[in-house]
């Protein structure tokens, strides 16, 4: 088996942007927790301060406050070099795709191209958080690196779907052009704690129903599919890409593909809620499987997920309760 060796931690200065997010956060405090300096910007469009509040008086953290698509500020903590530029900021759940269209159409171009420049000027490896959305509703299961995709370029969904294909896009040109040190992760369904209540996406609103004891809202007939993946074992996966040195694309996710009327079911019961389901119509371009090809990951990473659906919906559960 692959056995990567870590190559970032003690010594090392990351820059994350969208660091105060759901991944994010997770990611900053593994970066943290390997001895590297992290310096976090966040606009908190979609994130929160206090997903980093436990971090803020650590001495190798740092929270710049700033919009990605914009130049960056000038601050001490992002004018020296460096090692690792993780971009991980983008609105991303399908209720932002409505409300926020702009501005995930600018952090998934302007924002990139200039991290891009940055990682070229300081030498740093760059790893852009890409998504399975760059799939769109696949025709091809499970769903390799190979496959380019089933997109709607003009529905609801596109300005993520697309804004991330042109993510990567740009991150291969400036590999191939410019000769940057990149990878490029795509994402598959992750849940975990710190996601938002009000985020709009499947587990989060299913776990806030069933506390509350409301219907849960499956929307379509529920036998579309999702492959769900708590966010620990998301997150040791970008770190494997980011040691490696792989470009990729690489899928980072988990095979436990489950129905969304077998994810409601089983949220009902590790919650102990009464709740029942209650279809609603099926929102445009939702894709009806999806399960990540995780070869790549294997073969190249050692990437191995480790979090069944029961521990991680149950650790979701509890936190969504204790808050």
């Amino acid at each position: 088996m692959v056995v990567v060796a870590q190559r970032y931690g003690e010594g090392h200065r990351v820059l994350l942007t969208g660091g105060a997010g759901f991944v994010g956060s997770h990611l900053a405090d593994a970066l943290i927790a390997r001895g590297a300096q992290v310096v976090v910007v966040d606009n908190f469009v979609t994130g929160s301060k206090d997903n980093v509040a436990h971090l803020v008086d650590h001495p190798r953290f740092t929270l710049v406050e700033a919009d990605v698509s914009e130049p960056l500020p000038t601050v001490d903590a992002l004018a020296a070099r460096f090692d690792a530029i993780l971009h991980f900021a983008s609105p991303a759940s399908p209720t932002d795709f409505e409300l926020l269209p702009v501005e995930i159409l600018r952090v998934g171009s302007l924002a990139t191209l200039q991290l891009l420049e940055r990682a070229v000027a300081d030498g740093a490896r760059f790893v852009m958080a890409s998504t399975s959305e760059a799939y769109g509703d696949p025709l091809v299961h499970p769903q390799p690196e190979t496959y380019w995709g089933n997109v709607n370029p003009i529905g609801i969904r596109s300005v993520y779907d697309e804004a991330k294909r042109f993510s990567e896009a740009a991150t291969m040109g400036y590999r191939r052009g410019r000769g940057a040190d990149v990878g490029i992760v795509r994402i598959f369904n992750t849940y975990g704690e710190r996601m938002r209540p009000d985020d709009g996406r499947a587990i989060p609103t299913f776990i806030s129903q069933a506390l509350r004891g409301e219907p849960i809202t499956v929307h379509g007939t529920g036998t579309q599919t999702r492959s769900i993946c708590h966010v620990s074992d998301l997150v040791r996966g970008i770190l494997l890409l980011l040691d490696s040195g792989e470009t990729g694309p690489i899928n980072c996710g988990t095979e436990h593909e489950m129905t969304m009327l077998e994810l409601a079911d089983t949220i009902v019961r590790l919650s102990d809620s009464s709740s029942t389901v209650s279809l609603r119509p099926r929102t445009a371009d939702d894709p009806e499987r999806r399960r990540p090809d995780l070869g790549k990951a294997r073969e190249l990473l050692g990437y191995e997920p480790t979090v069944g659906p029961e521990e991680g919906l149950r650790r979701t559960v509890d936190y969504f309760r204790s808050r």
